[in-house]
């Protein structure tokens, strides 16, 4: 089991600093779009900091999973971005339908992996 989470967490890590790093430093020309996904993306590009934040944060949890540091840390930072994910590529644009799935599984797999450290977050009282 443990092979296999070091398998899902390093290509996890790598698909988040691949994406990360293509944004960044424009290595690849997005495709165009047209529709719902056209005026969801122009709408968050309209922010002027939205992306930058998102693939700065989605680079720094890449690092974390590829090198296992803080990986609990970087799994709960990563569940919101994973879920809109899904749903964008769910609602919007399926395209991109087989990797929201398995960035889904990834998490989810990891999330149980390290469900110990997950524990105390789910007590409903701290004390």
């Amino acid at each position: 089991m443990k092979i296999a989470m070091i398998i899902v967490r390093t290509l996890m890590g790598l698909l988040f600093i691949f994406g990360s790093v293509t944004f960044f430093f424009n290595l690849i020309t997005p495709p165009p779009m047209e529709g719902a996904i056209k005026s969801f993306n122009e709408g968050l590009a309209a922010s002027g900091y939205f992306f930058n934040l998102l693939k700065a944060t989605e680079l720094v949890c890449g690092i974390l999973l590829l090198i296992g540091r803080f990986v609990p840390l970087a799994l709960v930072i990563l569940a919101p971005i994973i879920i809109n994910i899904l749903f964008v590529h769910t609602f919007l644009d399926r395209s991109g339908l087989p990797v929201a799935i398995f960035l889904v599984l990834a998490a989810s797999f990891l999330a149980y992996y390290y469900r110990r450290a997950f524990a105390p977050l789910l007590t409903p009282k701290y004390e």
